[in-house]
């Protein structure tokens, strides 16, 4: 169990979970060795990086960071999830739908859910209009439910579907 004040790793899930999850969505997780660089990792150091559908990890890389980065996989359209590496070049909105999508997607893995990853988002440093990630989610993402649900991403009910943005 992780200590008090620290956010969920890799390292602290023991079941596999999260690399089923990301198997849902066509995603292969790659586990780097402890210490080593991370492919396709944007800001350095512990964050998960991405190429194709080459989802990178250490067991110290924070679950939130491999669900943001899988979930930019998810939200980004057929031609540029074909060649995504390191930056997802996304716009603000859909930067938004991504950081909601990871929201959603904790629920699908039983040591994390949506309330522990509101938290961990937090105290990792993510910063929302609101002052928090659960002022942010329950008051000011009408536009990244909107989005994802145009896309097809989240259901009527505002619950993931589990595919990946379809073409135009």
């Amino acid at each position: 169990m992780p200590e008090a004040g620290a956010v969920l790793r890799l390292d602290d899930d023991d079941t596999g979970e999260v690399g089923r999850l990301l198997a849902r969505f066509g995603l292969q997780l790659e586990i780097c060795a402890s210490r080593s660089p991370i492919p396709g990792s944007f800001w350095g150091g512990e964050e998960a990086g991405l190429r194709a559908n080459r989802l990178y990890a250490r067991r110290d890389t924070p679950l939130h960071s491999i669900l943001h980065e899988a979930c930019h996989y998810i939200c980004a359209d057929p031609a540029s999830r074909a060649t995504l590496d390191t930056d997802a070049g996304s716009d603000d909105l859909e930067e938004c739908a991504v950081c909601y999508l990871q929201i959603l997607l904790a629920d699908a893995l039983a040591g994390l859910g949506r309330a522990r990853m509101l938290a961990d988002m937090d105290r990792w440093g993510y910063s929302f209009r609101l002052g928090s990630a659960a002022a942010w989610f329950a008051q000011d993402a009408e536009d990244a439910r909107a989005w994802l649900a145009r896309h097809g991403l989240i259901d009527a009910d505002g619950e993931p579907t589990f595919r990946l943005r379809p073409g135009a």
